[in-house]
């Protein structure tokens, strides 16, 4: 469970300033559209300069928002995946309309270690704290695949962690963005439980999306945030493997 003295304060973190030109991407109903949290990767992914003439390998791809941005950074090529179907197709729908070449495949973490090393991997995995008996088909934004984390926001972000230098090439790098509210600290910890040295390289507070909205009371009545937050943290971890 999150402390609230998390939230009491804003956290003295990088944030970043620019905004460049964001992919042009059609997103279907079944799709989770891009929010912040792809938008501050991408910004991040400019900032840090490690994707021109890289290997790199998009998780969670989503709609492709972050691997055709990745394609139009300049990089030596861009895996994608996603496991849901209906991402996949339309990530590469998307990739074909923005002339981006993207190799974009149906699968998770677990899959994308056939083709490892990568360079660079880059993540927006779901993250948001999930109630008993979930509440998903009350709110409308989408597929909750790409949000629903478990009690803690962790399903994904810990094996995640746990598998990046599986992915990686040594000196290769992650970028991981997820809202505080999941545990930044506890990404932190399990990356150099794995081997790696992280550390938050950009965040961005914004007030609550649909889903958020909609589980605010039980996230203050299980002491997730404090009563009367509406906003939430959203951060950048930086990774390198030795």
């Amino acid at each position: 469970m999150i402390g609230t003295a998390l939230f009491s304060r804003l956290t003295e973190r990088p944030t970043l300033t620019t905004t460049y030109p964001e992919p042009a991407i059609s997103v279907a109903h079944n799709v989770y559209q891009p929010q912040e949290d792809s938008r501050l990767l991408v910004d991040a992914m400019h900032h840090s300069a490690l994707i021109p003439g890289r290997r790199v390998l998009d998780l969670c791809t989503g709609s492709g928002f972050v691997a055709i941005a990745a394609a139009e950074m300049g990089c030596a090529s861009v895996t994608a995946f996603d496991i849901c179907p209906h991402a996949v197709r339309c990530c590469g729908d998307n990739a074909a309309l923005a002339g981006a070449a993207v190799d974009v495949r149906e699968g998770s973490w677990l899959d994308a270690v056939d083709l490892a090393p990568f360079d660079v991997v880059v993540a927006n995995p779901p993250y948001v704290p999930t109630p008993p008996g979930d509440d998903s088909g009350s709110i409308g934004a989408g597929p909750s695949v790409a949000w629903n984390a478990g009690s803690d926001g962790r399903l994904i972000l810990d094996p995640l962690c746990e598998a990046a230098p599986k992915l990686l090439c040594d000196g290769g790098s992650l970028l991981l963005v997820h809202s505080a509210i999941a545990g930044v600290q506890q990404s932190l910890d399990r990356l150099k439980w794995a081997g790696m040295e992280g550390e938050v390289i950009a965040s961005k507070w914004i007030p609550f999306g649909p889903v958020m909205s909609a589980r605010a009371k039980w996230l203050e009545d299980t002491g997730r945030i404090p009563r009367g937050r509406r906003e939430e943290e959203l951060v950048v971890i930086r990774a390198e493997k030795p």
